[in-house]
């Protein structure tokens, strides 16, 4: 059997992978990695250094400028080697990175005589699922790294980094203790029955019970924590014409929407998102609620009500030298009744003298803020508001948090098994 026949025919844990773990695009450098029990010889295999030296011979942990060279020692990139022997590496394996020029004719080239050298490509997620099998990271750690990676805020990226170091697990381990603990009382009470003296049953209520409090507790906090890892979404609802548009404008610091005199002038969602204070917010310009006719203008408005539905947080704006019509006041006690946990309300135009403030004497209104948003009056007080807002949905930051839906249901159904 040759070299690389035999490299390949050792366990399918054992063979060496390699995989491009940069992205595809444009770049300077790239990087590829090799892991396994022959990835130094197969990296060695390929390496040309100007020592003479190969591979095999250097120290674990260290780098060394080289080249990659094909069957013929043709050069085909010239390259970084990092070199790291298990057990001190993310796999829990041999680890060669390999740091080229970010081509990927290159790339591809390099990776091909890895193949030609021993080593297989790598199947999605290898490496991780290496360093879980190997005990270098669990589960909940593999999959805060996945997150981590795709995060989109920066208070995700430490709820994420958090997880990586170990928090939500060393919470597993507490509540698997508490388990184990409640199971030893179980089999004690059996084999003390008829000790009177012995309070088995009370004891286990009791551990039964904190463990319960301590699950829901932490169950409670999912909800919450999608605002955290998704961002939060700021629907803008009211009327036609009161100053949707304008304030939407203000609040992205963007001209996004459409802005006239004429009523009805969005008749569609209209998005626009923004970073601010480590998190992602989504505002949404909707369609004016009104009667109508207009088939267009009536979906638009059917999309309004969706989206408040389906908002965090929803700012309702009110035109303030407008008299409300009977059906349009209507719909704004019915968002007041039905979203009241989540509704900021605006009363826009304070720059003009002529108001209908007592128009809203009988809808009962939460904390009211006055803004222009033709003459940017208040518009940070406004965003102070929906600062408070988001905290108050958000809560108190919790060092230990569910990040998907996976953990969420494992809990749900352990809190009912118990």
């Amino acid at each position: 059997m040759d070299l690389k026949n035999h490299r390949i025919s050792a366990t399918i844990d054992e063979q060496t992978i390699v995989a491009q773990c940069t992205p595809q695009g444009p770049g300077a450098i790239a990087l590829i990695r090799l892991s396994g029990k022959y990835a130094v010889e197969v990296a060695s295999d390929m390496a040309q250094l100007p020592s003479k030296k190969t591979l095999l011979e250097q120290k674990s942990h260290t780098i060394h400028f080289g080249y990659v060279v094909d069957q013929d020692n043709v050069h085909i990139d010239q390259v970084l080697f990092l070199l790291m022997k298990a057990p001190r590496t993310f796999t829990g394996q041999d680890v060669v990175e390999i740091t080229c020029h970010n081509n990927q004719f290159l790339i591809e080239k390099i990776i091909d005589r890895a193949l030609e050298c021993g080593a297989r490509l790598a199947s999605n997620g290898e490496f991780a699922r290496r360093a879980v099998a190997l005990g270098k990271m669990d589960l909940v750690q593999a999959e805060a790294m996945n997150d981590l990676i795709h995060a989109q805020t920066e208070e995700s990226l430490k709820y994420s980094l958090q997880q990586i170091e170990g928090t939500f697990s060393y919470w597993v381990a507490e509540i698997e203790q508490s388990v184990v603990e409640m199971l030893a009382f179980c089999e004690a009470s059996f084999e003390f029955i008829d000790e009177e003296e012995m309070e088995f049953a009370h004891d286990i209520k009791v551990r039964m019970e904190k463990l319960i409090l301590k699950v829901e507790k932490l169950l409670q906090t999912y909800p919450k924590q999608q605002y955290i890892k998704e961002g939060m979404r700021i629907a803008l609802v009211g009327s036609v014409n009161v100053g949707k548009s304008s304030l939407f404008n203000c609040l992205v610091n963007k001209k996004r929407a459409i802005v006239t005199d004429i009523a009805g002038t969005t008749r569609d969602v209209i998005e626009s998102g923004l970073y601010k204070n480590g998190g992602f917010l989504t505002f949404v310009d909707t369609a004016g609620i009104r009667q109508t006719q207009d088939q267009i203008e009536k979906e638009g408005i059917d999309r309004s009500f969706a989206e408040a539905q389906h908002a965090d947080i929803i700012i309702l704006v009110i035109d303030r030298t407008q008299q409300l019509a009977l059906e349009v006041k209507k719909e704004y006690q019915h968002i007041l009744h039905k979203y009241a946990d989540k509704i900021i309300v605006v009363e826009n135009k304070i720059d003009v003298k002529k108001s209908y403030a007592d128009d809203f004497s009988d809808v009962q209104l939460p904390q009211v803020v006055q803004v222009s948003a033709k003459q940017h009056s208040n518009i940070d007080l406004l965003q102070s508001v929906i600062d408070e807002k988001m905290q108050e949905l958000k809560g108190a930051c919790k060092v230990t948090c569910l990040l998907n839906k996976r953990q969420y249901s494992l809990l749900c159904t352990f809190l009912e098994q118990l």
